[in-house]
């Protein structure tokens, strides 16, 4: 037995002297600005390789897929990645026994409960960046069946995600199912109410569907927010920008214990964008040039940070044991002999460090910038402002596009600096 417990330390040693999550993909982190293609090269292989760390390498491949506009190929990698989430949590005692003596690194990584909705909320993007509304909606659907299950298990409301929500909102009214991109409005009022477009969107979507006493109680309670024309026109079409910014928060250790994680936020010039819509005829661009800056409708860094800081004190007692078990098994080698029992205690509390797995390559904030548009072909753009509504030089590149009567074109941009 304390053979086995020997071998592990050892092991645990090699593991801490290895490197950790983060130092394998900060590589493919920094190539994503400059080829996200040759980032999910990179990452390929951890993604294929099937163990406790799978989920998370897929996260990130799938991520950078998408970012590399291989859309097809990132919607497969974010199904996988919900089916190994979507898995009955299962660790065996052998996996349990080495986590309290070693590290929560050698227990399977299962995502955090705004991951696993963001799973959804993300790929959905690849099947409107590719046309596909209908895939679109299956994975709206299957993001509501998990807020579903988080609410009847009692799950932390921070699991509710307005992006998520907002999202699949605006999916139905693409469709014309107006009631439930009412219903889906008005529950992402409840999570997000600071939100300014909700209050157009919840009176519009109100309208849209018929609901009359609704569409007149929103309209009480926002007065500012008056009918506008393209609502009644069937022929006006909608361009919307999902606007990634920026780099989540990151994980390291805790300074003041390092067997604990603590999650950085990652600063960025690029705070905001403002999509850009222009007449196909440039003699005619000044005269139609439409215009409407990107708002935040969901702070992924606060949610995550506010996640981590409320599971700490799960995080400190899981722990509680394994101090406990390290101290019984040095003792039981210290009474044998007594040098080989202090350097077993030094082996078994340097293999014990941070789990600082995660989805790393999610966006600071999730925001949302739409403009209305007659029918026709048009030159979209999108560019980066910073903090102070300026410029930041980081632009998305410019796509023609054509509006048909009653369409919502997506796009998606993600910036990185």
């Amino acid at each position: 037995m304390i053979r086995k417990f020997l071998i592990a330390a050892c092991c645990g040693l090699s593991l801490s002297a290895c490197a950790t999550y983060q130092t394998k993909v900060d590589q493919a982190r920094t190539s994503l600005k400059e080829n996200p293609t040759k980032a999910a090269e990179s990452l390929k292989p951890l993604a294929e390789a099937e163990g406790k760390d799978q989920l998370v390498y897929l996260l990130d491949y799938a991520t950078a897929l998408q970012l590399a506009k291989q859309y097809q190929e990132s919607a497969a990698a974010f199904q996988k990645a919900e089916q190994i989430a979507d898995i009955k949590d299962y660790h065996s005692i052998s996996q349990i026994a080495t986590a309290a003596v070693l590290s929560e690194e050698m227990i399977q990584y299962k995502g955090d409960d705004y991951e696993k909705v963001l799973i959804n909320g993300m790929n959905a993007i690849n099947y409107l960046e590719m046309g596909d509304l209908d895939g679109a909606l299956v994975e709206v659907r299957r993001f509501n069946e998990k807020l579903n299950k988080f609410r009847l298990e009692a799950k932390r409301n921070y699991a509710q995600n307005p992006y998520a929500l907002y999202l699949s909102a605006m999916i139905y009214e693409a469709d014309r199912k107006y009631d439930d991109a009412y219903i889906a409005y008005e529950n992402t009022y409840k999570v997000a109410p600071s939100y300014t477009p909700l209050r157009e969107d919840l009176v519009r979507s109100a309208t849209r569907a018929q609901r009359d006493e609704t569409a007149a109680k929103w309209k009480k309670e926002f007065p500012e927010v008056k009918a506008k024309p393209e609502w009644k026109d069937k022929n006006i079409g909608e361009v919307i920008l999902v606007y990634a910014q920026g780099w989540g928060p990151r994980k390291r250790a805790r300074p003041e214990n390092f067997r604990f994680p603590k999650l950085y936020p990652v600063g960025s010039l690029t705070k905001s964008a403002k999509l850009v819509v222009s007449n196909q005829n440039i003699s005619q661009a000044l005269e139609d040039d439409k215009s409407a800056t990107s708002e935040e409708v969901f702070n992924l860094t606060d949610t995550a940070i506010k996640t981590l800081d409320d599971d700490y004190g799960r995080l400190i007692a899981s722990r509680v044991g394994g101090f406990a078990t390290k101290a019984v098994i040095a003792d039981q080698i210290r009474q044998k002999d007594d040098a080989l029992g202090m350097l077993a205690l030094i082996a078994l509390n340097a293999a014990d460090r941070a789990d600082v797995r995660q989805w790393s390559t999610l966006p600071d904030t999730f925001q949302i910038a739409r403009v209305y548009v007659k029918p026709g072909t048009y030159k979209v753009k999108a560019q980066g402002l910073n903090s102070s509504g300026l410029p930041s030089g980081e632009d998305m590149p410019e796509r023609e596009i054509t509006v048909k009567p009653g369409q919502k074109i997506f796009m998606s941009w993600r910036s990185l600096n």
